[in-house]
């Protein structure tokens, strides 16, 4: 342990965590390429061709360019998300009020959510406690 000191070991952790850092940010931007439905299939094949030819340049080009949009698609996916869930939940809990099967899952889905459009619940807990409702 002598013959690699402190300072050695501080960097080498950090050159793992800027590695893992970087792979993160470029399969991202991939999916990003492929998920934006605005890029015609040759704007994309380019693109792609570009992140890998020439990863760094390519990676932050893209984020200059396409950044804004990046973050617009990306809250636009988590919206049509929460409201696709909560659209199931509500069908979920209309079919179990026709049945008369009383209360389940479906209804304590339906609670959760409502608790967390209310700010009862933060996004961590809703999800935590939606995961031990559907284990």
């Amino acid at each position: 342990m002598d013959d690699y000191p402190l300072l050695n070991l501080f960097l080498t952790m950090m050159y793992v965590f800027l590695w893992v850092l970087w792979f993160f940010l470029l399969f991202k931007v991939v999916t990003d390429i492929f998920q934006d439905h605005s890029l015609s299939g040759w704007a994309k094949a380019a693109w792609v061709i570009f992140v890998i030819v020439l990863p760094y340049v390519g990676v932050l080009v893209y984020l200059i360019a396409r950044g804004k949009g990046m973050g617009r698609r990306e809250a636009k996916q988590a919206e049509e998300r929460e409201a696709a869930f909560k659209q199931y939940v509500k069908q979920a809990a209309r079919d179990e009020g026709d049945t008369g099967a009383g209360t389940g899952h479906v209804t304590d889905l339906a609670k959760l959510a409502d608790l967390k459009d209310r700010g009862h619940l933060s996004q961590e807990e809703y999800e935590k406690a939606k995961q031990k409702l559907l284990a």
